[in-house]
């Protein structure tokens, strides 16, 4: 069996730092948190920026620069960065980060979804920020844009580039999407696509769903490479149901702010600690980042540009 990927998401943009004081905002301790998930046994890391003032996510190419020259320095991690931003983020401030450092793997959202976290609003009464419950309240009306021509858009800038996509795969329609933009020859082989489950507006977070989405991609589109990754408490049951299946699995803050029933995790180290032990258990081996670069035909440390 291949050996496992495992992906640490750090910081994300849809956790607010109100939710917990562990939440990495500053580019150093979002690094910091990306190496302890390295030394845990994370294979790749998944990078959003915030304002090291505010916590509020951001497009700032100098706060993702300082991210990835400390992580650089520091350990051989796969770096995917992202591509959605934060939410109400424009195409060009989504993608920016690609032709600017030329990363080894970027996320790709595959289609468009109601990306709602409102709900959330209504659980907090002590905000630290004022911009944080209006950037709650603000998805009852959001609709997370990925048209057919803004993939078109990514998908030739990350050719462009030599950066491999991470396709984030949140209903069974855009695995349609990516067999039409692979029939357009936009989307080329190896394909690795992420699994995301839990979002209001995408899959619920069942195995059940987790298999469809797994056969479904299979039947159209043949051989691929996949992960998992799952909102909340469904987190570690979701990724040990992808570990049971032969997938790799995503963990971090961005997914969960929490290591065990009401426990908040203190670093996305110990949700990779969790899922690494798993996998110990099931006799998988964890892949180190130059597997993971192998497994997913990654171009490598020496052609990026940080």
């Amino acid at each position: 069996m291949t050996k496992i990927i495992v992906t640490a998401a750090v910081t994300g943009a849809i956790h607010i730092p109100s939710m917990s004081d562990y939440l990495p905002i500053t580019p150093e301790e979002i690094a910091a948190d990306a190496i302890k998930a390295y030394e845990a046994g994370a294979a790749v890391v998944h990078i959003h920026a915030r304002d090291p003032k505010t916590g509020q996510p951001s497009s700032n190419m100098d706060y993702y620069k300082e991210i990835l020259r400390i992580i650089r320095e520091k350990c051989d991690l796969v770096i995917c960065t992202t591509t959605g931003g934060g939410l109400g983020m424009t195409k060009e401030e989504r993608i920016k980060v690609v032709p600017t450092f030329s990363p080894e793997l970027a996320s790709f959202n595959m289609g468009s979804i109601n990306f709602a976290l409102y709900p959330l609003a209504e659980k907090i009464t002590d905000y630290k920020f004022d911009w944080e419950k209006k950037y709650l309240e603000f998805t009852e009306d959001f609709v997370f844009s990925n048209t057919f021509k803004n993939m078109k858009y990514f998908f030739s800038t990350m050719n462009e580039y030599d950066t491999r996509p991470e396709l984030e795969v949140y209903d069974v329609a855009m695995i349609n999407n990516a067999v039409q933009l692979m029939n357009e020859g936009y989307l080329k082989r190896p394909v690795y696509l992420q699994f995301v489950l839990g979002i209001l507006g995408g899959l619920p977070a069942t195995v059940s769903n987790l298999v469809i989405l797994h056969n479904y991609a299979k039947e159209l589109i043949g051989e691929f490479n996949w992960s998992v990754a799952a909102a909340g408490r469904h987190q570690l049951k979701i990724c040990a149901a992808a570990l049971a299946m032969g997938g790799n699995v995503r963990v971090g803050l961005e997914d969960s702010l929490y290591a065990s029933k009401g426990i908040l995790a203190k670093s996305s180290a110990d949700q990779v600690k969790k899922v690494v032990n798993i996998a110990s258990e099931l006799s998988l081996e964890i892949a180190t980042p130059d597997d993971a670069r192998k497994i997913l035909g990654l171009k490598g440390l020496n052609k990026v540009d940080f």
